[in-house]
Formats: C-alpha cells, structure tokens, sequence
C-alpha cells in the first residue's frame, strides 16, 4: 500500500503564523509531522499481538510546544545539533560568537534554533518536504542556509529523515532529529528496561557541561558504555557514542532498540558518525504527553544521529563545515518491527556481533 498523506491546521503561533499538522500513514506505521519544529509529534505501531500505540514522546497541542520547546520532544534541531564549547568557534581565521543556551553553551543551535520557527511544507512522493532559509547570522552562523527535511514511509514500517542544505559562505551543519521514544507506548513509564545494541567500539567523555574530554574517544570495553552486544539501558545516558564505519555515503544499520514487554523493536540505520544516547533524566514528571499522563526520568529514549559535539574546535573529530558549492546530506531510517514472545531475550533480539563488528 502506498502511504496516505495529508495535512490539516494545527493551530497558530502567538504572532499569528500558522501551523500545520501532517499524517503519513501505511499499513505498518502512522507519523505525524508538525511544520512547526519540524517535530514528529507521533508514531503509531503495532506490537507482538498486533495492537499499536503511539510511542514518541510528546505534547497534544502547539501552545505546549511552545512553552516547553527545551525539550525539543520529536524536533528537527540545527543549525548544529548538540553543543558548541563557549557559544564561539572560529572559521577560516574569523571568530564566530553564537548565543548562549546552555549555561556559556550554544546547544541545538541556540534559543531560535531549527526548532522554534516554523518550515514550509509540500507534499513528495512518500511524505512531506519541510523547507526553511536560515538567514546570515541567525543565532550568530555564518552564512545563508537553504535546508530542507524530507520525512517519507516506506513498505515495512520505515521512517526516513534525509537531510539536505546548501550555503552562500562557510558554516557549520549538524542536523538531527531529537525524538524520544518508548517501546511499550509513549506514557507507560521508564523505558530504561529496553535493550540496546550499538555498532560503536568507542564513545566521547565529557565533562559535567557535556563538552567531550581532551583526547581520543575512549574504548567501550569493559564499561557501562559497552552496547556492541544486547542489553538493558539501565541508567542515565547523555553521550556521544562513535559509530564504527564513521561516515558513509548510504545508511548502515548501527542501531538496535528493543521493548521485551510489547515485543516492538526500532533499527536505525544512518550515514552518520555518531549517535547521542539521552535519557531524558531532566523529565521529573511536570510534563503531560499525549497520552495525558506525566513524563517522568527515562520516559523515553533518544537515539540522535549525527555528528560529534564541540566538532568546530576539535580537528582530531569529522569535519562538519560546508562551503558554498557543496552539499550537506544526511540520511537515517528507522524501521519499526514486532518479535513474538520467546524465552530469552537474546534469542529474541537477533545476532550482536554482525551489528557490533568494525565497520
């Protein structure tokens, strides 16, 4: 069956602009997609038994968007996605000062970033083009970038995000999609018992700011960072895990998230370095979801594609600057499935080493 999409309102800013909501929907998943952020407000799948649920974590109204923007639920986040040391980078000699969000951090692009201004819309084959100019100088980047977001279903129960961006003078480009998610239905609790399997042999340390550590990524050997094999998520998680292969040209799959209870399991696959493991332990229950009940620590999992924080002063990591004549591309799929109920959740959750070997 080829995706349904349509669009309908979804209420208006305070300066009057408008918002739309739109739906893409298959056989196997139902994704909602807000002009506004470029948030995912919803995903809807079905578990082992076939019964679905919304899973991503998120507000039923635009004015809670709005008000609690800071938790970027479901967002498109840039014009660099995670933290910039000191809200400043220098770029071919210039130095660049950015606006501050996180204590003398610049995080997710600053207070006006991607996700608080609202995309233009059309519909592609499959899904939804959002499209924004970025102005010289927004949040303090450099250069004019043209970006666009492509969100379509695929046969299967596949999401995909491609990311695309040109600019008129050099910048940095990091962009990413911050959705939380909860296997077992977005509301029902700590998702800290889901199983996570990563292709990453190394990670970033950082320090009680979250900008990474001088020195080389560190081995996951023998740490609770260790995913390369399948096991419970456990405790708190705000970090940058290097995926083997590091960049590619077409999405690999470096990720595996599984809900034992609903039997719902999510594969990412991406062409990006890195992936942010978050937690979401800021959430102390003074947020209301969808589903109308509180949001307490670990309500949901964020997996973030992208590439390093604090890239811009770290020669040693993956370029992230774009000049004019180039393009910023940028690719993740995650595909939703269900696994029948077996005895053991490793034989349930497939082979680890494949996923976890060096690319």
């Amino acid at each position: 069956m080829s995706p349904h999409i349509r669009s309908e309102p979804f209420g208006t800013l305070p300066d009057g602009t408008p918002v739309e909501r739109w739906t893409l929907e298959s056989d196997a998943l139902r994704v909602r997609v807000l002009t506004y952020g470029g948030i995912v407000q919803t995903i809807e799948a079905p578990d082992r038994d076939g019964t679905p649920a919304q899973l991503a974590l998120g507000f039923a109204d635009l004015a809670s968007y709005v008000a609690h923007g800071g938790s970027h639920f479901g967002a498109l986040v840039g014009r660099y996605a995670n933290r910039i040391a000191g809200a400043a980078f220098t770029l071919d000699g210039t130095a660049r000062a950015l606006t501050p969000n996180d204590g003398p951090h610049s995080l997710h692009g600053g207070p006006g970033g991607f996700s608080r201004v609202v995309w233009d819309a059309r519909e592609v084959d499959g899904g939804v083009e959002l499209r924004r100019v970025s102005r010289d100088g927004e949040e303090g980047f450099p250069g004019t970038l043209d970006v666009r977001a492509t969100y379509t279903l695929s046969p299967g129960g596949a999401l995909r995000i491609v990311y695309r961006a040109q600019t008129d003078a050099p910048t940095v480009v990091n962009l990413t999609n911050h959705s939380y998610l909860h296997l077992g239905g977005e509301g029902s609790g700590s998702a800290t018992g889901h199983l996570l399997r990563l292709a990453a042999s190394r990670y970033t340390p950082v320090d009680d700011t979250g900008i990474p550590l001088p020195g080389a990524p560190a081995d996951v050997s023998g740490t609770r960072f260790d995913f390369r094999a399948a096991r419970e998520v456990g405790g708190a998680y705000d970090h940058t895990f290097v995926l083997d292969g590091g960049v590619t040209r077409a999405a690999r799959e470096v990720a595996e998230l599984y809900d034992p209870v609903s039997g719902r399991a999510l594969t990412i696959a991406t062409t990006e370095p890195g992936v942010q493991l978050y937690t979401a332990d800021h959430l102390d229950g003074s947020l209301t979801g969808t589903s109308g009940l509180p949001y307490g620590p670990a309500a949901g999992i964020a997996l973030e594609t992208q590439h390093f924080p604090d890239s811009p002063h770290r020669p040693d990591y993956p370029d992230t600057v774009l000049r004019p004549g180039e393009t910023y591309r940028s690719e993740t799929v995650y595909t939703f499935s269900a696994r029948p109920r077996r005895e053991g959740w490793g034989l349930s959750f497939g082979s680890a080493p494949d996923l976890a070997s060096p690319g």
